[in-house]
């Protein structure tokens, strides 16, 4: 039996697809080769076409399907991991209504503020777990704010992987995880907040038939399947955030238990038992894969927006034709602390664990007679590392233990440079799996159709690398330095 996962990011689509019975990815493929844009008509907006995602995801599929690695009838179950946060709006028709709000776009941090004052900031924090902030629901209330003829055709709203289901099915499903994500569930009563709805006008019946994250969320729909060289009868079976889902691709399901991402984005995602949240909602709490209301797993997560965007940029507009390969390469070749250059790589919007502020990314220190191209990689990567530490010392403040972290060996994590900087840092051995997304998704397809459970979906995998730190006093120094920097930014 095989299994397929798409993995909906950012950038662009990857599809695997798993053998069931060996745990094997069979090949992984991406489209397009070219990132993909974000559109940005204001500054701090950011958006983008799902039917280019659609579009995508179906190029994606039949690209791995002209691999002729297996056959494509022979797959049962689909499963999706996607861009948290984003907000898709159809009509009764299932016609999209607008662009996505995607996640690091800043323009309805007002209107989260707002609500956050208004609910009651106790009140916010022990039920949803969470700050409204610039999260789905607000971004909601954005378009019925300043689009009230979109608004008012709107049927139903959905995150990024429930509107890639509903195109292959036909069928609109959501989960607790998704609606904890777009702070519209109120875990205390276990329900849809009905503060959220009502301070913000908005009516339930826009929220879709609520399902279990493991489930059948419908099965493909007969042109689509046609379309794709698929079995009509295989089902989504599977549909959750990109964090959760590198989360599960880690084996990281139980307390204790913590993962890290360094893709457009950082995230370090620790798993709790405990409705904890932070006064300050720098770090942010949801619904774990695996929750349910008789046994808590909830996903402490802290997101940094300005980390592997930070270098692709640079990239783009200095490396001057360089691979992210020959960049690291020269980047090695320069000591710790790149001769004074700190980075900041807070420019990709407003940055929750900064406290929703917009600060931007910054070069400081700069010395033209010093420092040239490779000092600018190193001192991103170093940027990029304090970033994370800066992070996970709010963590641990909420009283997240953290004794090891789990990542994919891609993205920053790929950069041994990276490696070393991150567990020196961060102070903390790092456990490397060659794990991408869209297998964690396969798998979790697995899981939904009872091919697995979560205790043995991953019996087989085995760590490609541990990274433990060794000159953790050296960049310590380093890091205090470019604290200090980042403090003068602060409000």
């Amino acid at each position: 039996m095989l299994l397929l996962g798409i993995d909906l990011g950012t950038s662009s689509i990857k599809v695997s697809v798993i053998d069931s019975d060996t745990q094997t990815c069979i090949c992984t493929v991406q489209y397009p080769e070219k990132e993909t844009e974000i559109i940005a008509e204001q500054a701090g907006w950011a958006e983008q076409s799902p039917e280019l995602w659609w579009e995508h995801v179906q190029e994606a599929i039949l690209k791995a399907h002209a691999l002729n690695l297996y056959n494509p009838a022979d797959i049962q179950a689909i499963g999706i991991a996607y861009q948290m946060h984003g907000l898709v709006l159809v009509d009764k028709n299932q016609q999209v209504l607008r662009n996505s709000i995607i996640w690091c776009d800043s323009r309805a941090v007002d209107l989260g503020n707002a609500a956050f004052s208004a609910i009651g900031e106790e009140k916010c924090l022990s039920h949803l777990l969470n700050s409204p902030g610039n999260f789905t629901a607000s971004k909601l209330a954005w378009v019925k704010q300043n689009e009230p003829h979109i608004f008012e055709k709107v049927d139903k709203i959905m995150l990024p992987g429930d509107f890639i289901a509903m195109k292959m099915t036909g069928k609109i499903s959501t989960s607790i995880s998704a609606l904890s994500e777009g702070i519209f569930w109120d875990f205390k009563n276990n329900e849809l907040s009905k503060d959220v709805f009502n301070y913000y006008g908005f009516d339930t019946s826009l929220i879709p038939e609520i399902l279990p994250v493991f489930a059948d969320h419908g099965s493909l729909d007969k042109s689509v399947a046609a379309k794709l060289s698929l079995n009509p009868s295989t089902i989504v079976s599977y549909k959750a955030g990109d964090q959760p889902n590198n989360a599960l691709s880690l084996n990281v399901l139980n307390p204790g238990e913590v993962a890290a991402n360094g893709g457009t984005s950082g995230v370090i995602y620790g798993v709790s038992n405990q409705l904890s949240y932070d006064s300050q909602s720098r770090v942010n709490t949801f619904a774990h894969v695996n929750y349910s209301s008789q046994i808590k797993r909830l996903g402490v997560l802290l997101c940094i927006n300005g980390t592997g965007i930070l270098n692709r940029w640079v990239k783009d507009v200095v490396a001057a034709g360089l691979s992210y390969e020959q960049m690291n390469v020269e980047a090695a070749k320069i000591p710790l602390g790149s001769s004074g250059l700190k980075i900041l790589p807070f420019g990709n919007g407003a940055e929750r664990m900064l406290s929703n502020q917009t600060i931007g990314a910054h070069f400081h220190q700069i010395d033209l007679n010093i420092h040239g191209q490779a000092h600018i990689f190193r001192a991103v990567q170093e940027g990029i590392a304090f970033a994370f530490r800066y992070g996970l010392d709010i963590m641990r403040d909420n009283g997240i233990n953290i004794s090891m972290i789990r990542a994919g060996y891609a993205n920053m994590f790929s950069s041994e440079l990276f490696q070393q900087a991150f567990v020196n840092s961060c102070g903390v051995p790092l456990e490397l799996h060659s794990n991408e997304g869209s297998m964690g998704a396969a798998i979790g397809a697995g899981i939904g159709i009872k091919v697995f459970t979560t205790d043995n979906a991953f019996s087989r995998v085995k760590a490609l690398k541990l990274v433990e730190p060794t000159q953790v006093n050296e960049y310590d120094t380093v890091y205090q330095e470019w604290k200090a920097l980042l403090k003068q930014h602060l409000k």
